[in-house]
Parts: structure tokens; C-alpha cells; sequence
């Protein structure tokens, strides 16, 4: 591994104990040294949300890959989806896994974030996402006008749901102006759906697999046909304060999260089963993931969301980069702190011989 600090450690901080949704106060509570030299000894705690979902933090705790190591999660309650970057920002979450639209879209606002890891990639058997309708709905693949006038349920605005799809509904000729976007938990969409309350449901791995087997229900397309995975990426936000406070527990969080990528790689059953444990469902309900290999970030997957964000206005033109909002510099894989061009240079798994 690379880029290690050797400064010495200092005092440690105050203990603040993380209660609820979200935690009162910022980083600089947090247990443990300034964070030249990750130590097992004096571990830091990262605020974290407890979320029902496919989340590579809760299965590392599983693995035991935080048992003995400098940096810990500490779990503060279920947080909103769309709340994730925003208490990340203001130090009541120290990291999050959302779209980096959101990250660059707070950036860009003052935010004090940045991109420190990838995340997962789509493909055709491990989607990101799914469009769900009635089986008797007439809605199909090829009569998508219909929705002019319906309602479509996804999980938020400002990422993945919201602006894969109108690309994709405008480029088929809908208005999508005249379609009615509810925002609707990825755990309540295939029930919004079946009963009526929505006529299109935009659902997430894992709660995707449920609905697939669900009988009442269809599968239009996934986000893979849409867009071949372009869009499908969920990296890693960390709180700016946090990882210059912390470069080194940082640094071997990204490589736990690496480790973790590639043990789901090469364990994609093992992995659904402790995720199925986990939210309280079946197995065979849990959709696959599939993650880059050592969590090192490309600038194609970041450049997407900004030339996205640009095209709906939500972004001034060349007002940022992806080396603005993402960086290798916490990763133990590289060699250099850029990004890649893409991930066709990542080919090559990093970790393995690694417990």
C-alpha cells in the first residue's frame, strides 16, 4: 500500500456519543488522535447512517474488517436518503454513499465535501435500477406516451431517478413536464405501484428483487438498458473537515472499502444473504450488486453527472471538474492522486491475497 503519514500522535479528543437520526455537532467530537498514523489503539469513530440497504460499511463490520482497525463506524439511526450528503456536509454524518449528482450539486453550493472512493457498477445482471409497472397497466416499452398525465414514483430528486429517466423519456418523445414525479422510499415504490398510488415505480437494488418476483408486476428496462451503466454509480462522500482531520484513517477506510468491493466481487451469493439478514428478507428477493475493482475513482463516472447537472441547468457551464469534486488521494491501490480516465485502466483486482 502507498501514502503513509508518519507524524506522531497527539491527545486524544473528547468521546461524543451518536444518538438518533441525525448527531449534534461536527467532527471535531469525534473519539480518537489527529490522524497522521491510523492506530488500532486509539480508533476514530465515523458517523454513519443505519440504513436498510446493499451498503458496503455494514458488510465490512460483518467481514470483522473494522475489528482492528484505526477507524470505526459508529451508527447514528436510520437517515432520509435524500438528507445523506447534505448532514455530511454539516459534519452530523462523516461519510455517505449517494450519487455523485448530489455530492457535486452541494459542491457547487459551498459545500465542503469531497469524492474519496468508487462504489458499484452497473450491469445487466446487477442493475442499478428498475421501472416497474403493472402487469395490466398497457404501459409498455414501446407505448411510454401513456405516462403523460401519470405519476411516477422514485426515491428523490437530484440524482440517478430523476434525470436518467427524463433523458430517456424525453429522448422517446414524452413530456416529461406532464408527468407527475412523487418522491417515494425505494422500500414503499413496489407497493405504490401495485395498489395504484403510482403507475410507474422507479425501484433500487436491493428492494428491486422483491418486485421482480413480485407477480402482479413488470419490468420495463433497467438503468443498464437505458444508458449502459453510465449513470449507475454510488462513490463515497466524506465530510472535508473529517479526512483532512483524519488523512490516515481516511485512507484505510478506502482501502477497507476496496477489500470489501472485491470480496462481493468474488462472493456475490454470500453477499445477498447477509443483506437479505439484514433488511428481513428473503434471498432470492435481494438483488445482486457489482462493484469497481479497489474503489479507485475514474473521471468518467464523475464527468457524467456534471455534464448531466450542466444539461438541466442545475450547474453553470465549466464551473467545475471531476478532480474538483473527487480524488485518489485516500486510496491505498494508486500511486497518484488523480483520477482515472476510466475504469478500462482498473481492471486489475488489488486486494486479492488480503484477508
Amino acid at each position: 500500500m502507498k501514502k503513509t503519514w508518519a507524524r506522531g500522535l497527539t491527545a486524544l479528543a473528547g468521546v461524543a456519543l451518536v444518538l438518533g437520526t441525525a448527531a449534534c455537532g461536527g467532527s471535531a467530537e469525534l473519539a480518537g488522535p489527529p490522524g497522521d498514523v491510523s492506530d488500532p489503539k486509539n480508533p476514530v469513530y465515523f458517523k454513519y447512517a443505519d440504513n436498510p440497504s446493499f451498503d458496503l460499511v455494514y458488510l465490512a463490520d460483518k467481514l470483522g474488517y473494522f475489528d482492528n482497525a484505526g477507524i470505526k463506524p459508529k451508527y447514528v439511526g436510520a437517515v432520509d436518503g435524500n438528507q445523506l450528503i447534505p448532514l455530511t456536509d454539516t459534519g452530523d454524518l462523516d461519510f455517505a454513499t449517494r450519487m455523485a449528482s448530489l455530492t457535486i450539486s452541494a459542491i457547487n453550493g459551498g459545500a465542503d465535501l469531497k469524492i474519496i472512493a468508487a462504489s458499484n457498477q452497473t450491469l445487466p445482471d446487477a442493475p442499478h435500477m428498475n421501472y416497474f409497472v403493472r402487469k395490466d397497466s398497457g404501459i409498455t416499452a414501446t407505448s411510454l406516451d401513456k405516462l403523460e398525465g401519470k405519476t411516477i414514483a422514485m426515491n428523490g430528486f437530484g440524482a440517478c431517478a430523476e434525470y436518467v429517466t427524463k433523458q430517456y423519456l424525453a429522448g422517446k418523445g414524452v413530456d416529461v413536464d406532464k408527468v407527475n414525479w412523487v418522491p417515494t422510499p425505494d422500500s414503499q415504490s413496489e407497493q405504490a405501484v401495485e395498489t395504484g398510488a403510482a403507475d410507474l415505480s422507479i425501484i433500487h437494488a436491493p428492494f428491486s428483487g422483491h418486485a421482480l418476483n413480485n407477480p402482479a408486476l413488470v419490468s420495463l428496462f433497467s438503468d443498464f438498458d437505458l444508458d449502459g451503466g453510465a449513470s449507475g454509480s454510488q462513490p463515497y462522500t466524506g465530510n472535508g473537515e473529517f479526512i483532512r482531520r483524519f488523512p490516515a484513517q481516511t485512507e484505510e477506510l478506502v482501502g477497507i472499502l476496496g477489500r470489501t468491493q472485491s470480496w462481493v466481487n468474488r462472493n456475490p451469493d454470500q453477499a445477498r444473504q447477509y443483506i437479505a439478514d439484514r433488511i428481513g428478507q428473503d434471498v432470492q428477493d435481494i438483488t445482486r450488486y457489482a462493484y469497481v475493482n479497489n474503489a479507485i475513482i475514474d473521471r468518467k463516472q464523475i464527468q457524467y453527472w456534471i455534464d448531466t447537472l450542466e444539461k438541466f441547468g442545475q450547474l453553470p457551464e465549466d464551473s467545475l471538474t471531476a478532480d474538483d469534486v473527487a480524488t485518489n488521494r485516500y486510496n491505498p491501490y494508486t500511486e497518484s492522486d488523480a483520477l482515472l480516465d476510466t475504469q478500462a485502466e482498473n481492471q486489475v483486482d488489488l486486494t486479492v491475497g488480503e484477508k
